[in-house]
């Protein structure tokens, strides 16, 4: 299965909603460029919606880290949401759930951010 992604913006908010398996940094290679552009255009603030990302490995966490860092580089900050069994306890498992804010869906993201 292939990493889908789409862009929305709510609020001056850009959400990134992935869909499908996150497992291999090439995957992502696209979905990189469309952050960077959007960051590139001044939007800082980002949520990751996780709720149709069926599997992540660690590579998928490294494309993670790599939004979140990119954002708070920058000034602004990354939420992920709704983030399933398996994921979550692939966060504390490697201890990011530190690193990352999590929110259990996007309206709460939302709030995080705003």
């Amino acid at each position: 299965m292939v990493l889908d992604y789409k862009i929305t913006e709510e609020n001056k908010i850009q959400i990134l909603y992935l869909s499908g398996e996150l497992i291999d940094k090439h995957q992502a290679t696209d979905l990189i460029a469309s952050v960077n552009s959007l960051l590139d255009a001044g939007n800082h603030k980002l949520i990751i919606d996780l709720s149709d990302l069926k599997y992540m490995n660690s590579s998928g966490l490294n494309v993670l880290i790599q939004l979140l860092t990119k954002t708070r580089t920058i000034g602004g900050d990354s939420v992920i949401c709704n983030v399933s069994k398996k994921v979550n306890d692939l966060l504390i498992i490697t201890k990011l759930n530190t690193l990352f804010k999590v929110a259990g869906n996007k309206e709460e993201a939302l709030k995080m951010l705003a």
